[in-house]
């Protein structure tokens, strides 16, 4: 890791990372801290969301925990006034926090709907909204990055309701740049495929199959999104703005189902 501790791309800035307790936006915070920047790392679990952060703690990040369901607007408000009151300021947000429900089109329930809707756009779009704000309040610009999904590339047996919400995330980014980039701010999405999780990890033969229909021959690490992420929020990139970054290792290029 001492390559991560020289390259100090992110010194003085301060970056929301949501739904970091663990997986992905747990290494995009981990990552960014080793970089430099100060986080408020979120997790509606809150005993995940204090041990991330003292994880963080211990390797010399500085890292401040911040429990909460960021679909909420008073919390979204929170989280916000939290960072500027810690820090002094906002320059990154990473919206990671999102709910996956599986279902057969044909039984899928509205209250599923509901509560799948509620945390990855409506909260997506709010917490992109009240962080913005403090962006331009600042002048100074900043990044902003979604997560978003290879459903929403892809057809995926179960997952249509899961991909429609994924979709509309990365057509937020691109939409919001008529917006945020007179502002400086860029936002794109990070779109994740088959990655090694504590969550897929449940999965016995999750490795195995996603292996034989990658042509990377593997799954994605946490490592490998979060070396992208840190990529689209840092000062390299400034001038990509609305895009959606996939990696997959090649799969949606391919489409092989793992039903198959």
């Amino acid at each position: 890791m001492k390559e991560e501790h020289e390259n100090r791309l992110f010194e003085n800035q301060v970056a929301i990372v949501t739904g970091a307790g663990v997986g992905i936006g747990f290494e995009i915070a981990r990552k960014l801290a080793k970089n430099g920047a100060k986080i408020i790392l979120n997790d509606i679990d809150k005993n995940l969301a204090e041990k991330a952060s003292q994880k963080i703690t211990d390797e010399q990040g500085v890292c401040k925990a911040f429990a909460g369901d960021v679909s909420e607007m008073s919390v979204i408000q929170d989280v916000v006034k939290f960072t500027v009151d810690n820090f002094g300021r906002l320059d990154i947000l990473v919206a990671n926090a999102g709910i996956t429900t599986f279902g057969d089109f044909w039984e899928y329930q509205p209250i599923s709907m509901q509560h799948l809707l509620q945390v990855n756009l409506f909260g997506t779009f709010f917490l992109t909204q009240a962080v913005t704000r403090q962006m331009v309040a600042q002048g100074e610009g900043g990044s902003v990055l979604l997560t978003s999904s290879v459903t929403a590339h892809a057809a995926h047996k179960n997952l249509a309701a899961y991909g429609m919400t994924k979709a509309a995330i990365d057509q937020l980014a691109k939409n919001l740049i008529v917006d945020l980039a007179p502002h400086g701010i860029n936002i794109n999405t990070v779109v994740p495929g088959a990655t090694l999780t504590e969550r897929t990890l449940e999965d016995t033969e999750y490795i195995s199959t996603w292996s034989r229909i990658t042509p990377s021959g593997r799954p994605a690490t946490i490592e490998d999104i979060a070396h992208a992420a840190l990529f689209l929020v840092s000062p390299l990139s400034r001038q990509i703005m609305g895009q959606n970054l996939v990696i997959d290792g090649g799969w949606t290029s391919v489409g092989v189902s793992p039903y198959e």
